[in-house]
Protein backbone atom coordinates (compact mmCIF):
# COMPACT_ATOMS: atom_id res chain seq x y z
CA UNK A 1 0.00 0.00 0.00
CA UNK A 2 2.97 2.27 0.02
CA UNK A 3 3.06 4.77 -2.79
CA UNK A 4 5.78 5.73 -5.25
CA UNK A 5 8.30 3.04 -4.37
CA UNK A 6 10.22 3.78 -7.56
CA UNK A 7 10.53 7.44 -6.59
CA UNK A 8 11.68 6.48 -3.10
CA UNK A 9 14.32 4.14 -4.52
CA UNK A 10 15.61 6.99 -6.63
CA UNK A 11 15.74 9.35 -3.67
CA UNK A 12 17.60 6.83 -1.55
CA UNK A 13 19.99 6.10 -4.40
CA UNK A 14 20.69 9.80 -4.78
CA UNK A 15 21.26 10.10 -1.07
CA UNK A 16 23.74 7.26 -1.04
CA UNK A 17 25.45 8.56 -4.17
CA UNK A 18 26.16 11.90 -2.55
CA UNK A 19 27.43 10.04 0.49
CA UNK A 20 29.49 7.58 -1.55
CA UNK A 21 32.58 8.38 0.46
CA UNK A 22 30.78 6.89 3.46
CA UNK A 23 30.91 10.11 5.42
CA UNK A 24 28.25 12.74 6.18
CA UNK A 25 28.34 15.95 4.19
CA UNK A 26 30.50 18.83 5.32
CA UNK A 27 29.19 21.84 7.18
CA UNK A 28 26.21 23.40 5.42
CA UNK A 29 26.28 26.99 6.65
CA UNK A 30 23.44 28.82 4.88
CA UNK A 31 22.28 26.72 1.90
CA UNK A 32 20.41 28.34 -0.98
CA UNK A 33 17.49 25.94 -0.47
CA UNK A 34 16.36 24.20 2.71
CA UNK A 35 14.85 20.77 2.18
CA UNK A 36 12.20 19.83 4.74
CA UNK A 37 11.62 16.11 5.25
CA UNK A 38 8.21 14.63 5.99
CA UNK A 39 7.37 11.02 6.79
CA UNK A 40 4.55 10.06 4.45
CA UNK A 41 3.59 7.12 6.66
CA UNK A 42 0.05 7.27 5.33
CA UNK A 43 0.86 8.33 1.74
CA UNK A 44 2.32 11.36 0.00
CA UNK A 45 -0.95 12.11 -1.78
CA UNK A 46 -2.71 12.75 1.53
CA UNK A 47 0.23 14.37 3.35
CA UNK A 48 1.49 16.83 0.74
CA UNK A 49 -1.58 19.12 0.66
CA UNK A 50 -1.60 19.25 4.46
CA UNK A 51 2.05 20.29 4.78
CA UNK A 52 2.29 22.59 1.75
CA UNK A 53 0.53 25.59 3.42
CA UNK A 54 2.84 25.40 6.43
CA UNK A 55 5.96 25.14 4.26
CA UNK A 56 4.75 28.06 2.16
CA UNK A 57 4.38 30.10 5.35
CA UNK A 58 7.83 28.99 6.48
CA UNK A 59 9.32 30.23 3.24
CA UNK A 60 7.40 33.50 3.30
CA UNK A 61 8.05 34.39 6.94
CA UNK A 62 11.73 33.44 7.07
CA UNK A 63 12.78 34.44 3.56
CA UNK A 64 14.31 30.96 3.15
CA UNK A 65 13.65 28.85 0.07
CA UNK A 66 12.05 25.60 1.23
CA UNK A 67 11.20 22.42 -0.65
CA UNK A 68 9.64 19.20 0.73
CA UNK A 69 11.17 15.74 0.80
CA UNK A 70 8.64 12.92 1.31
CA UNK A 71 9.90 9.54 2.47
CA UNK A 72 7.87 6.45 3.30
CA UNK A 73 10.24 4.95 5.87
CA UNK A 74 12.26 6.14 8.84
CA UNK A 75 15.69 5.06 7.55
CA UNK A 76 15.32 7.25 4.47
CA UNK A 77 14.65 10.29 6.65
CA UNK A 78 17.69 9.74 8.85
CA UNK A 79 20.04 8.92 5.97
CA UNK A 80 18.85 11.88 3.91
CA UNK A 81 19.66 14.21 6.82
CA UNK A 82 22.93 12.43 7.48
CA UNK A 83 24.15 13.12 3.95
CA UNK A 84 22.67 16.62 3.94
CA UNK A 85 19.95 15.88 1.42
CA UNK A 86 17.60 17.46 3.98
CA UNK A 87 18.41 20.06 6.63
CA UNK A 88 15.22 20.21 8.68
CA UNK A 89 12.11 18.07 9.08
CA UNK A 90 9.21 16.62 11.03
CA UNK A 91 10.44 13.44 12.73
CA UNK A 92 8.71 11.05 15.08
CA UNK A 93 10.55 10.11 18.26
CA UNK A 94 12.78 7.17 17.32
CA UNK A 95 14.09 8.65 14.05
CA UNK A 96 14.66 11.88 15.96
CA UNK A 97 17.01 10.01 18.30
CA UNK A 98 18.72 8.36 15.33
CA UNK A 99 19.13 11.71 13.59
CA UNK A 100 20.67 13.24 16.72
CA UNK A 101 23.06 10.32 17.10
CA UNK A 102 23.94 9.76 13.45
CA UNK A 103 22.98 12.83 11.41
CA UNK A 104 24.39 15.80 13.36
CA UNK A 105 20.86 16.90 14.27
CA UNK A 106 19.17 18.72 17.14
CA UNK A 107 15.62 19.30 18.39
CA UNK A 108 14.15 22.74 17.63
CA UNK A 109 10.73 22.10 19.19
CA UNK A 110 8.06 19.51 19.73
CA UNK A 111 4.53 19.08 18.45
CA UNK A 112 1.46 19.88 20.56
CA UNK A 113 -1.39 17.55 19.62
CA UNK A 114 -4.79 18.84 18.59
CA UNK A 115 -6.33 18.21 22.01
CA UNK A 116 -3.42 19.91 23.77
CA UNK A 117 -2.05 16.67 25.23
CA UNK A 118 1.67 16.11 25.69
CA UNK A 119 1.76 12.83 23.81
CA UNK A 120 -0.07 10.07 22.03
CA UNK A 121 -0.44 6.32 22.60
CA UNK A 122 0.52 3.09 20.95
CA UNK A 123 -2.34 0.61 20.56
CA UNK A 124 -3.07 -2.94 19.47
CA UNK A 125 -6.10 -3.40 17.25
CA UNK A 126 -8.18 -6.35 16.07
CA UNK A 127 -11.18 -6.60 13.79
CA UNK A 128 -14.34 -5.33 15.48
CA UNK A 129 -15.97 -8.75 15.05
CA UNK A 130 -12.96 -10.66 16.34
CA UNK A 131 -13.21 -12.50 19.67
CA UNK A 132 -9.45 -12.03 20.25
CA UNK A 133 -8.64 -10.37 23.58
CA UNK A 134 -5.36 -9.11 24.99
CA UNK A 135 -5.21 -12.18 27.21
CA UNK A 136 -5.48 -14.35 24.10
CA UNK A 137 -2.62 -12.46 22.46
CA UNK A 138 -0.38 -12.88 25.51
CA UNK A 139 -0.94 -16.67 25.46
CA UNK A 140 1.03 -16.79 22.21
CA UNK A 141 1.05 -20.30 20.75
CA UNK A 142 1.55 -19.02 17.18
CA UNK A 143 -2.21 -18.80 16.73
CA UNK A 144 -2.44 -15.30 15.24
CA UNK A 145 -0.88 -13.21 12.50
CA UNK A 146 0.58 -9.91 13.70
CA UNK A 147 1.14 -6.62 11.89
CA UNK A 148 3.98 -4.65 13.46
CA UNK A 149 5.17 -1.20 12.45
CA UNK A 150 8.40 -0.10 10.85
CA UNK A 151 11.28 -1.46 12.98
CA UNK A 152 12.11 2.15 13.93
CA UNK A 153 8.52 3.16 14.68
CA UNK A 154 7.99 4.38 18.24
CA UNK A 155 4.33 3.38 18.47
CA UNK A 156 4.37 0.58 15.90
CA UNK A 157 7.28 -1.42 17.30
CA UNK A 158 9.25 0.07 20.18
CA UNK A 159 6.41 0.89 22.58
CA UNK A 160 4.60 -2.48 22.23
CA UNK A 161 7.91 -4.24 22.83
CA UNK A 162 8.83 -2.10 25.85
CA UNK A 163 5.48 -1.78 27.57
CA UNK A 164 3.77 -5.03 26.62
CA UNK A 165 5.83 -7.85 25.15
CA UNK A 166 9.12 -7.49 27.07
CA UNK A 167 7.45 -7.40 30.52
CA UNK A 168 5.72 -10.67 29.57
CA UNK A 169 8.94 -12.18 28.17
CA UNK A 170 7.38 -12.39 24.71
CA UNK A 171 9.37 -12.37 21.48
CA UNK A 172 6.84 -11.63 18.69
CA UNK A 173 8.56 -13.89 16.15
CA UNK A 174 8.14 -16.80 18.56
CA UNK A 175 4.67 -15.78 19.74
CA UNK A 176 2.77 -15.21 16.50
CA UNK A 177 2.14 -17.38 13.48
CA UNK A 178 3.65 -14.69 11.28
CA UNK A 179 4.90 -11.14 11.88
CA UNK A 180 4.93 -8.59 9.08
CA UNK A 181 6.21 -5.01 9.21
CA UNK A 182 4.11 -2.36 7.51
CA UNK A 183 2.92 1.24 7.83
CA UNK A 184 0.12 2.17 10.23
CA UNK A 185 -2.22 2.66 7.30
CA UNK A 186 -1.39 -0.76 5.84
CA UNK A 187 -1.82 -2.46 9.22
CA UNK A 188 -5.14 -0.71 9.78
CA UNK A 189 -6.41 -1.93 6.41
CA UNK A 190 -5.09 -5.44 7.02
CA UNK A 191 -6.94 -5.76 10.34
CA UNK A 192 -10.12 -4.13 9.01
CA UNK A 193 -10.26 -6.58 6.10
CA UNK A 194 -9.24 -9.65 8.10
CA UNK A 195 -5.85 -10.15 6.41
CA UNK A 196 -4.08 -9.81 9.78
CA UNK A 197 -5.47 -10.85 13.17
CA UNK A 198 -3.74 -8.27 15.38
CA UNK A 199 -1.67 -5.16 14.62
CA UNK A 200 0.01 -2.24 16.31
CA UNK A 201 -1.02 1.31 15.49
CA UNK A 202 -1.44 4.57 17.39
CA UNK A 203 -4.18 6.91 18.51
CA UNK A 204 -3.16 9.65 16.07
CA UNK A 205 -3.07 7.18 13.19
CA UNK A 206 -6.70 6.25 13.80
CA UNK A 207 -7.65 9.90 14.12
CA UNK A 208 -5.90 10.78 10.87
CA UNK A 209 -7.38 7.84 8.96
CA UNK A 210 -10.86 8.61 10.25
CA UNK A 211 -10.95 11.96 8.47
CA UNK A 212 -11.25 10.37 5.02
CA UNK A 213 -14.13 8.27 3.75
CA UNK A 214 -12.16 5.08 3.11
CA UNK A 215 -10.09 5.49 6.26
CA UNK A 216 -13.20 6.14 8.34
CA UNK A 217 -14.64 2.90 7.02
CA UNK A 218 -11.52 1.00 8.03
CA UNK A 219 -11.48 2.57 11.50
CA UNK A 220 -15.10 1.51 11.99
CA UNK A 221 -14.07 -2.11 11.41
CA UNK A 222 -11.44 -2.30 14.16
CA UNK A 223 -11.35 -2.12 17.95
CA UNK A 224 -8.56 -1.41 20.44
CA UNK A 225 -7.50 -4.15 22.87
CA UNK A 226 -4.41 -2.50 24.40
CA UNK A 227 -3.24 1.09 24.98
CA UNK A 228 0.23 2.19 26.06
CA UNK A 229 1.22 4.99 28.42
CA UNK A 230 1.75 8.39 26.74
CA UNK A 231 4.58 8.59 24.20
CA UNK A 232 6.46 11.77 23.25
CA UNK A 233 4.98 13.62 20.29
CA UNK A 234 7.00 14.11 17.12
CA UNK A 235 9.54 16.92 16.89
CA UNK A 236 11.03 19.41 14.48
CA UNK A 237 14.65 18.41 13.86
CA UNK A 238 17.40 20.39 12.13
CA UNK A 239 21.06 19.90 11.34
CA UNK A 240 23.30 21.53 13.94
CA UNK A 241 25.68 22.90 11.33
CA UNK A 242 23.13 25.21 9.75
CA UNK A 243 23.96 28.88 10.08
CA UNK A 244 22.94 30.00 13.61
CA UNK A 245 20.80 32.76 12.08
CA UNK A 246 18.94 30.16 10.00
CA UNK A 247 18.45 27.91 13.02
CA UNK A 248 17.00 30.80 15.00
CA UNK A 249 14.66 31.72 12.15
CA UNK A 250 13.41 28.14 12.02
CA UNK A 251 12.95 27.89 15.78
CA UNK A 252 11.13 31.21 15.98
CA UNK A 253 8.81 30.32 13.10
CA UNK A 254 7.66 27.04 14.60
CA UNK A 255 7.32 28.26 18.17
CA UNK A 256 5.29 31.28 17.06
CA UNK A 257 3.20 29.52 14.43
CA UNK A 258 -0.53 29.54 15.15
CA UNK A 259 -0.22 31.88 18.13
CA UNK A 260 -1.09 35.15 16.37
CA UNK A 261 -4.46 36.86 16.89
CA UNK A 262 -6.89 37.85 14.18
CA UNK A 263 -7.52 36.33 10.74
CA UNK A 264 -3.89 35.36 10.13
CA UNK A 265 -3.69 33.46 13.39
CA UNK A 266 -7.00 31.76 12.59
CA UNK A 267 -5.65 30.71 9.20
CA UNK A 268 -2.48 29.28 10.73
CA UNK A 269 -4.46 27.38 13.34
CA UNK A 270 -6.58 25.92 10.54
CA UNK A 271 -3.39 24.73 8.85
CA UNK A 272 -2.30 23.07 12.10
CA UNK A 273 -5.73 21.50 12.58
CA UNK A 274 -5.33 19.84 9.20
CA UNK A 275 -2.25 18.13 10.60
CA UNK A 276 -4.19 17.23 13.79
CA UNK A 277 -1.84 19.53 15.75
CA UNK A 278 -2.38 22.62 17.86
CA UNK A 279 1.09 24.05 17.47
CA UNK A 280 4.69 23.64 18.62
CA UNK A 281 6.37 23.98 22.02
CA UNK A 282 10.00 24.54 23.09
CA UNK A 283 12.08 21.39 23.49
CA UNK A 284 15.67 20.22 23.32
CA UNK A 285 17.33 16.83 22.90
CA UNK A 286 16.44 15.76 26.47
CA UNK A 287 12.80 15.69 25.38
CA UNK A 288 13.57 12.30 23.83
CA UNK A 289 15.20 10.67 26.87
CA UNK A 290 12.13 8.52 27.57
CA UNK A 291 12.43 7.14 24.03
CA UNK A 292 16.12 6.53 24.56
CA UNK A 293 15.17 4.45 27.59
CA UNK A 294 12.91 2.30 25.40
CA UNK A 295 15.62 1.94 22.75
CA UNK A 296 18.24 1.03 25.35
CA UNK A 297 15.89 -1.44 27.01
CA UNK A 298 15.41 -3.14 23.65
CA UNK A 299 19.18 -3.23 23.17
CA UNK A 300 19.54 -4.87 26.58
CA UNK A 301 16.96 -7.49 25.61
CA UNK A 302 18.95 -8.28 22.47
CA UNK A 303 22.21 -8.38 24.43
CA UNK A 304 20.75 -10.87 26.89
CA UNK A 305 19.54 -13.01 24.00
CA UNK A 306 23.10 -13.08 22.64
CA UNK A 307 24.45 -14.33 25.97
CA UNK A 308 27.53 -12.09 25.61
CA UNK A 309 28.48 -10.79 29.10
CA UNK A 310 30.32 -7.77 27.70
CA UNK A 311 27.36 -6.73 25.55
CA UNK A 312 24.99 -7.23 28.47
CA UNK A 313 27.13 -5.11 30.80
CA UNK A 314 27.45 -2.32 28.22
CA UNK A 315 23.70 -2.30 27.54
CA UNK A 316 22.91 -2.24 31.26
CA UNK A 317 25.27 0.72 31.76
CA UNK A 318 23.73 2.70 28.89
CA UNK A 319 20.18 2.07 30.10
CA UNK A 320 21.09 3.01 33.68
CA UNK A 321 22.55 6.32 32.51
CA UNK A 322 19.45 7.43 30.62
CA UNK A 323 17.11 6.27 33.40
CA UNK A 324 19.20 8.23 35.89
CA UNK A 325 18.64 11.37 33.80
CA UNK A 326 14.92 10.66 33.73
CA UNK A 327 14.71 9.96 37.45
CA UNK A 328 11.11 9.52 38.58
CA UNK A 329 9.95 10.27 35.04
CA UNK A 330 11.52 7.13 33.63
CA UNK A 331 8.98 5.01 31.73
CA UNK A 332 8.17 1.79 33.50
CA UNK A 333 9.01 -1.35 31.56
CA UNK A 334 6.65 -3.21 33.84
CA UNK A 335 3.63 -1.09 32.91
CA UNK A 336 0.57 -3.31 32.95
CA UNK A 337 -1.72 -3.68 29.93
Amino acid sequence: MRRNLIMLAGLVAATLALGSCGKPAEKTGAPDVLTFSILSAENQQSMEPLWTPLLNDLQKQTGLKVKPFFASNYTSLVEAMRFNQVQVGWFSAVPSVDAIDRSNAMVLGRVISGDGSTGYQSILIVNKDSPITLADVLKCGKRYTFGMGDPKSTSGTLAPMYYLFAPHNIEPSECFKTVRNASHQANLGAVATGVVDVASNNTEGLLFAGRETEGKKMVSHVKVIWTSPLLPESAIIARKDLDPVVLQKLRTFFLDYGKATGPEGDRQRKVMAGLTYRGFAPADDTYLDSVRAMIDSNALREAKASGDPAKIAAAQKTLAEVEARLGSNAPSATAKP
